[in-house]
């Protein structure tokens, strides 16, 4: 069986990005595994995501990604600490509220109250897988919709 072609999503606006937060939703990311690099201005992390259009035929997989947004003027947390670099986050949503066109933040909400935000000149975020996918047994779920949260 070969393996089928990654995602590479672009998001230029917030219809974008809701499909990007859509593919992101319950991914791990460790917290060492994200930075802020003021010149270029530049947000980046890498974790694992569920592939919930597999679950939709009965597959758990997940699968290595790439996510980085362009433009940043700066970026904050909230709710952990960088020196905390093992930590591990489930990334639930990303959002984006425009401020002054075409400026606006990017928040990327964790579960337990975690979250980044990055003030944008404009919406430029990119995701790409970057490996092969690989099974895992738990399917995350949601308080409030019926299943126990797994994750």
């Amino acid at each position: 069986m070969s393996e089928t072609p990654g995602l590479r999503l672009l998001a230029q606006d917030e219809e974008d990005l809701a499909i990007l937060s859509a593919h992101m939703q319950d991914a791990l990311v460790r917290v060492a595994d994200m930075t802020f690099v003021p010149k270029p201005g530049v947000f980046a992390l890498v974790g694992s995501r569920f592939d919930w259009v597999a679950a939709e035929r009965g597959v758990r997989q997940r699968r290595q990604v790439g996510l980085h947004f362009d433009r940043v003027l700066k970026a904050s947390r909230k709710g952990f600490e960088k020196a905390q670099a093992e930590d591990v986050l489930n990334l639930l949503s990303m959002i984006f509220t425009m401020t002054d066109a075409p400026a606006g933040v990017v928040d990327l909400v964790f579960s337990g109250g975690g979250a980044v935000r990055l003030e944008v000149e404009c919406l430029e975020g990119q995701l790409r897988d970057l490996g092969p996918r690989w099974q895992t047994t738990l399917q995350p779920g949601h308080v409030g919709n019926g299943e126990p949260p797994t994750t």
